[in-house]
C-alpha cells in the first residue's frame, strides 16, 4: 500500500545537473520532489504548496538563496519549514550569512547523498516536533506568543489573534506587540527581571499583561498574554485575599476547573510548585479543598 502522506522537498537551484542529481536521489527514498530554478520561482511554488523541507542553492542569478530564504521566513505560514543551503562556497562568511538568513543547515557541493538524506531526516523530525507542540498549544486555548530577540513574532496561538481583533487591526497590533516585546527583552537583563510580568497598551480599548515564560529555543522567547479584564481579576483576588500575583493566577485557573498539571503548563510552573501555591491559597481563603476555593474566587470575579 502506498503511504498517502509523503515528505515533500523543494529543491531550488539554477544548475540542471544539481537539480537532476538531487531529485533522482531523493525520489529513490520515496520523497516527493518539487523543483525551482530561481528564487522567484521558489516563492511562487510556496504560495501554492508548503514543502516539508527546502534545499536552497545560495548563489543564483536574480534573487539569490539568502534573500529567498529571508522572504520565506517572513511568511508566518512558512517559518517552520527548514531551509538547508547547498553551495560550493565554504567560507565562514557564507555559512554565517546562510544561518542569519534563516537557514538551519549548510551542505557544501558536491553533495554527498547519504549526508543529505540524514540531514533531511533530522530537520524534518525537528520541524514536526515544533509544529506538533504549536498545534497542541493552539488546541489548548492559550494566549501565547513567541518572539525573537529583535521583536519578530515567530508564532502565536489563534487566541492571540482573537484577542487582538478587539483593536480592529489584529495584524498591526501583533506587529506592535512583537516590537514591544523585543524592546523589553533588550532592556531587561537575564535573571529575576526576565520573570516579572508587565502591562502594555495596544489601543485605547485594549491593554494586556505580558507574562514571560522564558526561552524555548535559541532565539525564541515565549510569553503568555492576559487581557486587561483578567488582569483586573488577578488584582481583585490579590486585594481581597492578600494573595501574591502568582497565587491569584493559580486561583483563577482553579476556578476554571484546571488541574495542577494544566495550571503548571499554562503558567510555566511545575505541578509541585502549583501545589505549594494551592496550600497557601487554602490557608488565606480559609477553605479546605479546590471546590471551596473556586467558589470563593467566583464570588469576587463575578462581582467585577
Amino acid at each position: 500500500m502506498t503511504d498517502e502522506r509523503r515528505d515533500t522537498v523543494l529543491v531550488v537551484d539554477d544548475s540542471p545537473d544539481t537539480l537532476g542529481f538531487v531529485t533522482e536521489a531523493l525520489k529513490k527514498t520515496g520523497i516527493a520532489v518539487l523543483v525551482a530554478t530561481s528564487g522567484e520561482a521558489a516563492l511562487k511554488i510556496c504560495e501554492r504548496v508548503t514543502p516539508d523541507t527546502i534545499l536552497m542553492d545560495a548563489v543564483m542569478p536574480g534573487l539569490d538563496g539568502f534573500d529567498t530564504c529571508r522572504r520565506i521566513k517572513d511568511n508566518p505560514a512558512l517559518r517552520h519549514v527548514p531551509v538547508i543551503f547547498m553551495t560550493g562556497l565554504s567560507e565562514t562568511e557564507h555559512i554565517v550569512k546562510a544561518l542569519d538568513s534563516g537557514g538551519v543547515d549548510f551542505l557544501t557541493k558536491p553533495i554527498d547523498v547519504d549526508e543529505l538524506k540524514a540531514r533531511i531526516r533530522v530537520h524534518l523530525k525537528n520541524a514536526r516536533s515544533v509544529q506538533s507542540a504549536h498545534v497542541a498549544l493552539d488546541a489548548a486555548g492559550r494566549h501565547l506568543v513567541a518572539v525573537s530577540a529583535e521583536g519578530t513574532v515567530l508564532w502565536s496561538t489563534p487566541q492571540i489573534h482573537n484577542l487582538l481583533a478587539r483593536t480592529g487591526a489584529a495584524e498591526t497590533s501583533l506587529f506592535r506587540l512583537g516590537q514591544a516585546l523585543g524592546d523589553w527583552l533588550e532592556g531587561v537583563s537575564e535573571g529575576e527581571g526576565r520573570r516579572k510580568s508587565f502591562m502594555l497598551g495596544l489601543s485605547e480599548d485594549l491593554a494586556v499583561q505580558l507574562h514571560p515564560l522564558g526561552r524555548v529555543g535559541p532565539d525564541e522567547n515565549l510569553f503568555r498574554v492576559t487581557a486587561e479584564d483578567e488582569a483586573g481579576q488577578v488584582q481583585a483576588l490579590q486585594e481581597r485575599f492578600e494573595l501574591t500575583q502568582r497565587e491569584a493566577e493559580v486561583l483563577i485557573w482553579i476556578s476554571k476547573g484546571k488541574s495542577n498539571k494544566d495550571i503548571g503548563e499554562i503558567l510555566g510552573l511545575s505541578p509541585r510548585t502549583v501545589n505549594k501555591h494551592l496550600e497557601q491559597i487554602f490557608v488565606k481563603l480559609g477553605v479546605e479543598n479546590r471546590a471551596s476555593a473556586a467558589v470563593r474566587a467566583a464570588e469576587i470575579i463575578f462581582s467585577l
